[in-house]
């Protein structure tokens, strides 16, 4: 097969190709989208712009996509829930020693991960105070829920014990059920969970805060002024959704954690990404950006590139936030919730971590210095070209973990057969030839 076959397949191939399911519709994105939209106008139309107002974003961005989860797709049908409902359910006789131990597991995880946030001082300090405040009065609103709500799925569900009872059975000595490897798991997920719940409920406040701040003329003042407003708003959309897919993790929604991944090497790529361990920060070992200016400096003076700078930077914003939003109640870190077909990853496996790191060259051009000194200029590319690699290698090594999913190798092969950045890189590929090897023409 030529080049030209590669990179142009035609219509009637790409229908006998379709597109794998995905597990989320692109109708959950939509209206927690809306209902977002709809709790941004409310806000600014009160000057409801406190950290608590911003919880408003998360309720009007959750809201719908729960009610469109449960009415529309009904989600909860699913088989990969782990629920039955065909059957009747299980007397409460046969399962209560089991929601017990299960509710001992769940809140000794909880107290664990409290404890973590009482000894991690980072969690007293800044904006997570407000996260820490937040969590503090959830919880006691967790523990009285998490009692009806344990108690009536362990009735439904095909496979009751799971990680959760395990450590249960652990602390209460019953040996008999004991399953190592469910115990692991369950503690990896809650790291996840509690790890970046913390941290996504801290950015709310700042970024609903942002968004509120611009008044009307603000925004239409200049191409620069609506551009640093439509990427608030994006960023935004990103946060509202990623903090709502962390919360919202249950199983009769289908939003439950899969399996968390186990690869030492994909925890250390995606923390060094995030404080306290991030190492792009001010000052950290990969920072890019002493002695950089961004691209409203650089295009000073010249209105016509400004606005198309700045349309690009908006567009790349728009993939990045829209990459979060079609996950609609499942996004989140480190973890297989689903796999994801529609929308942007229909184009590119890995489309927020392509639109993030150009959206970083272009704003960010450290590759020009304000010091004018080459080094400086040297310095600042190399190291956010190794913040692109950091990236490359967390998109790998969550490849290794989602691999061992038949529906994600579905999904990896059809990209390779269809999607058009993967074709474009084997293309660039093959056109490089090997040597002694003879191209062929377009």
């Amino acid at each position: 097969m030529n080049a030209h076959r590669d990179i142009k397949r035609p219509a009637a191939a790409e229908s006998a190709d379709p597109r794998p399911h995905s597990a989320v519709s692109s109708g959950v994105g939509f209206v927690g989208l809306a209902g977002l939209f709809a709790a941004i106008i409310i806000g600014r139309l009160t000057g409801a712009n406190g950290p608590l107002a911003a919880m408003l974003a998360l309720v009007g961005c959750g809201l719908p996509m729960i009610l469109w989860t449960i009415f529309i797709d009904k989600a909860w049908k699913n088989e990969s829930t782990g629920i039955d409902w065909d059957s009747p359910a299980r007397p409460h006789d046969e399962t209560r020693e089991i929601s017990i131990a299960k509710l001992a597991g769940l809140w000794a995880t909880w107290a664990i991960i409290a404890g973590l946030y009482c000894i991690a001082r980072w969690y007293w300090d800044g904006q997570y105070l407000f996260s820490m405040q937040m969590l503090a009065w959830a919880a006691p609103v967790m523990f009285v829920a998490s009692i009806p709500y344990i108690f009536w799925i362990d009735r439904r569900m095909k496979e009751p014990k799971d990680g959760s009872y395990m450590v249960g059975a652990w602390l209460t000595g019953e040996r008999a059920d004991f399953d190592r490897e469910k115990i692991i798991e369950h503690f990896r997920s809650w790291a996840v969970k509690g790890f970046f719940i913390a941290f996504m409920i801290s950015i709310v406040p700042g970024n609903w805060f942002e968004v509120l701040r611009w008044s009307n003329a603000e925004i239409i003042e200049n191409p620069v002024r609506l551009t640093l407003f439509m990427i608030a708003l994006l960023f935004l959309i990103d946060v509202a959704f990623a903090t709502v897919g962390y919360v919202l993790t249950f199983r009769p929604l289908d939003s439950h954690i899969r399996s968390a991944n186990p690869y030492a090497q994909s925890w250390m790529a995606a923390l060094i990404c995030y404080p306290p361990f991030i190492l792009m920060t001010a000052g950290g070992p990969l920072d890019y950006h002493p002695n950089t200016g961004d691209w409203t400096l650089w295009l000073e003076g010249w209105p016509v590139a400004l606005a198309v700078m700045g349309a690009i930077l908006v567009v790349l914003t728009i993939i990045y936030s829209w990459a979060t939003v079609a996950f609609g109640l499942r996004f989140s870190n480190l973890t297989h919730r689903g796999i994801i077909t529609h929308g942007p990853y229909r184009w590119t496996r890995h489309p927020a971590y392509l639109a993030k790191n150009a959206f970083w060259w272009l704003a960010t051009m450290p590759f020009i210095a304000t010091s004018g000194n080459p080094v400086d200029m040297i310095r600042n590319t190399v190291l956010l070209g190794l913040v692109s690699g950091v990236y490359y290698w967390r998109a790998k090594t969550e490849e290794k973990h989602l691999m061992a999913d038949p529906a994600y190798r579905e999904y990896f092969d059809w990209m390779e057969r269809n999607a058009p950045i993967p074709r474009l890189f084997a293309w660039i590929t093959r056109r490089k030839g090997k040597p002694g090897e003879i191209v062929p023409a377009e």
